[in-house]
């Protein structure tokens, strides 16, 4: 048990989830600093005594590890090692009654949007101004920059708006401001989130202004790329694909989760497009964008999901050959549309056809990978990790996607900096080079 002492709070920040959680935390954080506070990210350092957990409650396995986390730092709590655990987030959000009754060792819970409630146990005042002077949590050189919040659309499969409620989007000066901000404390890239990217500004301008946003945002000094995750299908504006093909500092990279291939299944998703429109989608930013990465998931095992169904999802993989794909098995979550559906896919299945795609998807990466060799490629570099420096091209997201790997022996790279490199070999999933002088 930790003697207690008369000394200063330090309060370890720890984050569970996607990036718009680590954008979340990065803002917690920054108001935490400002109060003078000692602030940890993520650490496993016994010196903190106050924990706050933000915590994920999209699907199964990511509410288990929510809950899991909870159970550790309140146990550590009960043992004395802590003083405070506090709890926010969307699991937070989504099941805070349960939570309050099933976990009481936790001080407070508090939801998405009840940051300024959750300061008040630090005793201090929110403070709007903020937002803009965020710092990224591990790194100098990427920021995730959170253009809006919540999601307006319906999909059934989906909770994310039982716990973050309507989109909501940001004023395009906020967004701008903040991009400088980063840019002026070294962040050379910068990824755009939001639940929907491509909703943006209907809500708040009452047209779609991402075009626009992205128009402003080649202007801020010092961003050498600008990434575009999560945009939806249906009535994709088009001119944003005008605008990224206009633009060197714009990463010919989309991220566009499809879900699903077959019309049946995505009218039970309630998705809104169909294949057809998809594919002309895709196919006009191709043509725009000769050298464009697309990047996309799927959700296989949603209820009522035939073997035909899923063939047709197969085929259209195989047919459109994705850079990057991602396969989620569907979760039955209560309070969604689909969880009055018979969950009728049995866990097997599901399980078979994710391998499926992705054992179709390895033979694309690696062809596609293949004819990367002896090519000189830009990449921008993460990390050194063991023997290698471990760097990504505009092609690739962190985390999630490919990564480029170059010879610590032999060669030198400042973390943070871009280099050519000329790759010499490839795997499914990585390339290997060497610096290009």
């Amino acid at each position: 048990m930790k003697t207690k002492q008369l000394k200063k709070d330090k309060v370890n920040v720890v984050t569970l989830g996607c990036s718009k959680n680590q954008v979340d935390s990065e803002n917690l954080i920054t108001q935490l600093k400002h109060g003078k506070y000692d602030v940890v990210h993520n650490t496993d350092d016994d010196d903190s005594n106050i924990v706050v957990i933000n915590t994920c409650g999209f699907i199964g396995d990511a509410k288990a590890e929510s809950v899991d986390t909870i159970l550790h730092f309140a146990k550590m709590k009960s043992d004395g090692d802590l003083d405070k655990v506090y709890v926010t987030g969307c699991l937070s959000e989504r099941y805070k009654d349960d939570l309050v009754k099933e976990i009481p060792e936790v001080d407070a819970y508090f939801g998405t949007t009840e940051l300024p409630q959750l300061l008040k146990k630090f005793n201090i005042d929110y403070k709007h101004e903020l937002l803009g002077e965020r710092r990224p949590t591990d790194n100098d050189h990427f920021s995730y920059l959170k253009i809006a919040e919540g999601c307006t659309r319906t999909c059934a499969f989906c909770a994310i708006p039982l716990m973050r409620g309507k989109h909501q989007s940001r004023e395009m000066q906020d967004i701008v401001d903040e991009a400088m901000f980063l840019a002026q404390n070294g962040v050379k890239e910068i990824i755009l989130i939001s639940q929907e990217l491509t909703f943006y500004g209907l809500d708040y301008y009452k047209t779609r202004k991402l075009a626009e946003l992205l128009e402003r945002l080649v202007e801020v000094p010092g961003i050498e790329w600008i990434r575009l995750h999560y945009t939806y299908p249906g009535k994709f504006p088009k001119e944003v694909i005008d605008v990224m093909a206009k633009y060197e500092k714009i990463c010919n990279y989309l991220d566009m989760p499809l879900q699903h291939a077959s019309n049946a299944v995505l009218d039970r998703m309630n998705r809104h497009t169909t294949t057809d429109e998809a594919r002309e989608l895709i196919e006009y930013a191709r043509e725009k964008i000769p050298n464009l990465a697309v990047r996309t998931t799927f959700l296989v095992g949603f209820p009522g999901e035939t073997d035909e169904e899923f063939d047709e999802l197969l085929d259209f993989v195989q047919e459109m050959k994705f850079d990057r794909v991602g396969v989620f098995e569907y979760s039955h979550e209560e309070d969604t549309r689909a969880y009055v559906m018979q969950d009728d896919v049995p866990a097997e299945i599901k399980r078979m056809r994710a391998n499926q795609i992705m054992e179709v998807q390895r033979e694309i990466s690696l062809e596609k990978n293949e004819a990367k060799l002896d090519t000189v490629i830009k990449v921008l570099f993460d990390r050194k990790d063991g023997d290698h420096f471990v760097g990504r091209t505009e092609s690739d997201s962190p985390e999630v996607d490919n990564e480029v790997l170059v010879d610590a022996s032999s060669s030198f790279i400042r973390v943070g900096d871009f280099a050519k490199v000329r790759v010499t070999d490839v795997t499914e999933y990585d390339l290997y080079g060497e610096l290009d002088y």
